[in-house]
């Protein structure tokens, strides 16, 4: 069996920048260990596979150790995909999720997520927290993922945190932010309980940080930065209970993976 892959860089204007994804487009879904496989073998921080349903696309994101419930990054790679290389003729994709119905629209050269927020709630600052850190936070708040305000963007962009401290926390992800002289906010994302250490750019953070954000300034419209490593750029609109988060994309690779039956059996 021979499957299509692409890798895209995400939230990136040119290659090595932004975060990339992996994009297996399918016919029928895989087994689901052959597809955690491909995933961990990838070794990216997640591979998305998509399935044509009628006008649709049922998509499924993985990284190398599990699969999760959103994300969004890869959701942009798969759009990307179709805009450029499965000729999808219209101006928006609708995808099925397991966080329910998704769509990526292209405005100018941006393709924009829209996605559901996905608002946080103020809680007590877990132990791990200050360990792995090493300085209080100025507010912790939880949703999907814990984030952990911080006053000072030199601190966020300069931090180190013991990872092996954050597989402590109680949590999918930890994001850490801070507003920013030259954008809105920066951000960071670590997730050592999905099997990645420090993710380059987080679509899915975005749908909690937009309504944080938005409460604390009465603004609707940021232009926020990940400042990890990589760095990408992502501009995001709080529009009544939903989270628009644009960004650019470019692809890296293109080439096939090959899988024999044997692949599909598990000793």
């Amino acid at each position: 069996m021979k499957i299509k892959i692409y890798q895209v860089d995400a939230f990136a204007r040119r290659a090595f920048e932004g975060n990339p994804a992996a994009v297996c487009p399918l016919d029928a879904w895989l087994p689901d260990a052959v597809m955690q496989s491909i995933a961990a073998e990838n070794n990216l921080s997640e591979t998305a596979f998509f399935v044509p349903e009628g006008n649709r696309f049922s998509l499924r994101w993985f990284t190398p150790a599990t699969e999760v419930d959103l994300c969004g990054h890869a959701t942009l790679a798969s759009a990307f995909v179709l805009f450029e290389y499965k000729g999808y003729r219209n101006d928006r994709i609708h995808f099925y999720s397991r966080s329910g119905e998704l769509s990526v629209s292209r405005d100018g050269d941006l393709l924009v997520l829209d996605f559901p927020a996905q608002p946080p709630e103020p809680c007590a600052v877990p132990d791990g927290i200050l360990a792995a850190f090493g300085a209080e936070p100025a507010e912790c708040l939880k949703a999907a993922d814990l984030i952990v305000i911080y006053e000072d963007e030199r601190f966020v962009r300069g931090v180190a945190p013991d990872i092996e401290k954050l597989k402590a926390v109680d949590s999918r992800g930890i994001i850490i932010s801070a507003s920013s002289a030259e954008y809105d906010f920066v951000a960071r994302f670590f997730g050592p309980n999905v099997g990645i250490a420090e993710d380059p750019v987080t679509g899915s953070a975005y749908t909690q940080l937009v309504p944080y954000w938005a409460q604390k300034t009465g603004k609707s419209t940021f232009h926020a930065k990940q400042v990890s490593e990589r760095g990408g750029e992502l501009f995001c609109e709080l529009s009544d209970e939903r989270v628009l988060i644009g960004g650019h994309a470019v692809n890296f690779l293109a080439g096939e993976i090959e899988i024999d039956e044997k692949s599909f059996v598990r000793p």
